[in-house]
């Protein structure tokens, strides 16, 4: 992954984040703040846009400059924080790139105990979703059955190239955003 701008570092995204108080956060260094926000999101000029906007003055406002953020970027930003997931339902990708003990895992706990069948058919599905639009299939996973997500990776492969990035962008937004509901508390 690039360097930040900000900090010329960057945690790996997703990686094991720590809970951090928002009064904490706000008082941070620029570079110690871009690497909590890197692991929240693998956008880069979504992290720096993270840092220039602080101090939040509530988890409210956290959350809307997080959204604002988020919808002001573009397709190469998008794509980025993409690149950060594991493929859904690949376990072995998951537990290689992120030690299992993260967000991302418990985010795709669905998928972990799913039979084979099902986990090869994401397998597959994810191949053909990366061959049609040049990214990962991007969904909010969490609370989600294997099955479900691969009801959703069906159904998302009849999309348009040009319909599909926005829909992606707005699953990674969800991500985004309970991942730092999770993390990050107002004491």
């Amino acid at each position: 992954m690039a360097a930040s701008p900000v900090c010329g570092c960057w945690a790996s995204p997703i990686s094991a984040v720590q809970s951090v108080a928002l009064a904490d956060l706000n008082r941070l260094d620029a570079a110690s703040a871009g690497v909590i926000f890197g692991g929240f999101c693998g956008s880069l000029a979504w992290g720096s846009g993270m840092v220039a906007a602080r101090p939040f003055a509530s988890m409210e406002n956290l959350l809307a400059t997080a959204e604002a953020v988020w919808l002001g970027l573009g397709r190469k930003d998008w794509l980025e924080a993409f690149g950060a997931h594991p493929e859904i339902g690949d376990m072995t990708s998951l537990r290689d790139k992120f030690d299992g003990a993260t967000l991302a895992a418990s985010e795709q706990a669905g998928a972990s105990g799913a039979p084979e069948a099902v986990l090869a058919e994401l397998a597959q599905g994810n191949s053909a979703y990366k061959q049609r639009f040049g990214y990962i299939f991007i969904v909010f996973a969490t609370g989600k059955s294997a099955g479900e997500m691969l009801s959703l990776l069906h159904d998302r492969l009849s999309n348009e190239p040009d319909i599909e990035l926005p829909i992606a962008a707005g699953e990674q937004l969800k991500i985004t955003l309970l991942r730092l509901s999770q993390m990050i508390h107002a004491g």
